[in-house]
Order: structure tokens, then C-alpha cells, then sequence
């Protein structure tokens, strides 16, 4: 039986842990070429090692998607090696979850989580999609939150998942007519190491997350992955400009739960 991807070409940023390593390892058993991009050596080499240890292909780059000339670099290593860029998932992101404080928000704290959550989604779309339409087109996913569509006390947080919706429904527009597909996931409330360790240190948000979820359990990583991959996927042929919302159905709730 043929997998999904088999010998296509896949890019995840921010692939070193969580959401990002779940998709790299998914793409990979589904017979993608993986390629890792992140600022955490150690962390991301043991990734490219774990998908070669079954069997599969990949390399890491390392890359700070808010630099101009590393996403460059990113992609043009990628085609260089592999001849083609397939599909992408543009996942590198900061939380913000630091900066809640709307007055005492300083220019730098704005523009750290802009530099990455905004326009690194935006670099990496404008060096991936002309490689991309130079081998007849490819997928684009782009990794928001379930906060790209409500508002939080983290004004970079949110203002900047917004606009990753945005930025994903332009370039589905623009390039729709070019074999280019472009979606953006949504995350809710997913178990990674952050959220672990947030959960460790304040035990009783466990039962407070879960009351707001309707499926009454925190969502994992590889949930979100499955996504990725099948936005990726011929499945998905006819999907571009659209948001998936992975949360559990929190968001089809007219008014939150409280337990």
C-alpha cells in the first residue's frame, strides 16, 4: 500500500518539539523527505535521527525564521538537495504568553513576537511558493491558534494569529490559480512540553481546561499533525483559503462551559 507522500518534499519550521516534531515524524511515515527547521540543534537532530531510525528521510536546517536571509538559505538548501519543495508547514511561533500586560508591552516585546509569528510566516511563503511553482505547484500550511479568532490579554499573541489568517487567505487567493493550496490550523488547547510544564506548576488548571472543552480531554499533538498532513494530502485537493479548528469544540460553543 502507497503512502500519502510518498517522495514528495516536506519543510516544518519550528519541527524541534510539540506540534512541530509530531508533524515532521508524521510526514515521514508518510513517505515524505523531511526537512527540520529550527533554532534547537541538539533538540532537532534527535528528530532527523528518530524519522532515519524508521526508515525515513530527513535533514535539519537550522534557521531563526525571522531572519531574511536564513528562510532564504532554508529553502534554496532544501531544492538544492531534493530538487523540489512539496509541501510546507509553516509552524515556528512564539507564545507571547510573557507580555499580558496591555500597558507595560514594550516595543520589543511586540516585536519579537511579530518578527516570528508574523512575518516569519510571510518570509517563509515568499521564498517556499516560487520554488514551489517552479515544479508545478505544492501545499501550504500555516500553524495559527485557536486565539487567531478570539482576543487574549496578549496583544502580539493574538493580533499576530489573526494575521496569519490573513496572510494564508491572500496567498490562497493569489496563487489558487497556480496548483498552490494554502490552509491554516488552529489549535486549541494541546498537550505540548510548554503546556505540560504550565499544567505541572498549577495542577488545577487541568480540571479548568477540561471544563471548557466539550470533548472533556486536552487535544495532543499528533491530532493536530493528522491535520497538517491530510491538508497536505490529494485528500484535500479542492481545500485552500480555509481555517481548521482543532480544538476539541471549544469554539462551537455559544458560551464556554465552566465544568
Amino acid at each position: 500500500m502507497s503512502r500519502r507522500l510518498e517522495n514528495r518534499v516536506a519543510m516544518v519550521t519550528g519541527g524541534s518539539s510539540g506540534i512541530g516534531k509530531a508533524t515532521a515524524l508524521q510526514f515521514a511515515r508518510e513517505g515524505a523527505k523531511v526537512v527540520i527547521a529550527a533554532r534547537r540543534a541538539p533538540e532537532s537532530i534527535q528528530v532527523v535521527d528518530e524519522i532515519k531510525s524508521g526508515g525515513g528521510e530527513a535533514i535539519f536546517v537550522q534557521t531563526d525564521v525571522s531572519i531574511w536571509s536564513d528562510v532564504e538559505g532554508l529553502v534554496q538548501e532544501t531544492v538544492d538537495l531534493y530538487g523540489r519543495l512539496d509541501c510546507a508547514f509553516n509552524n515556528a511561533g512564539l507564545s507571547g504568553r510573557l507580555t499580558e500586560d496591555w500597558l507595560g508591552l514594550s516595543e520589543d516585546d511586540w516585536d519579537q513576537t511579530a518578527d516570528v509569528n508574523l512575518k516569519g510566516v510571510w518570509m517563509c511563503m515568499r521564498h517556499q511558493i516560487p520554488k514551489m511553482l517552479e515544479t508545478g505547484g505544492g501545499t501550504i500550511v500555516n500553524n495559527s491558534s485557536l486565539l487567531g479568532e478570539r482576543g487574549s490579554k496578549s496583544a502580539p499573541y493574538s493580533a499576530t494569529k489573526h494575521g496569519v489568517i490573513g496572510l494564508t487567505r491572500s496567498a490562497a487567493v493569489t496563487f489558487g490559480d497556480q496548483n498552490i493550496r494554502v490552509n491554516a490550523v488552529l489549535p486549541g488547547i494541546i498537550m505540548t512540553h510548554i503546556m505540560e510544564a504550565r499544567l505541572q506548576e498549577n495542577p488545577e488548571l487541568t480540571d479548568k481546561a477540561r471544563g471548557v472543552i466539550p470533548m472533556g480531554k486536552v487535544g495532543t499533538s499528533e491530532s493536530v499533525a493528522e491535520a497538517v498532513v491530510w491538508l497536505c494530502g490529494d485528500e484535500s485537493s479542492y481545500i485552500t483559503g480555509q481555517t481548521l479548528t482543532i480544538d476539541g469544540g471549544v469554539m462551537a460553543q455559544m458560551v464556554p462551559r465552566t465544568g
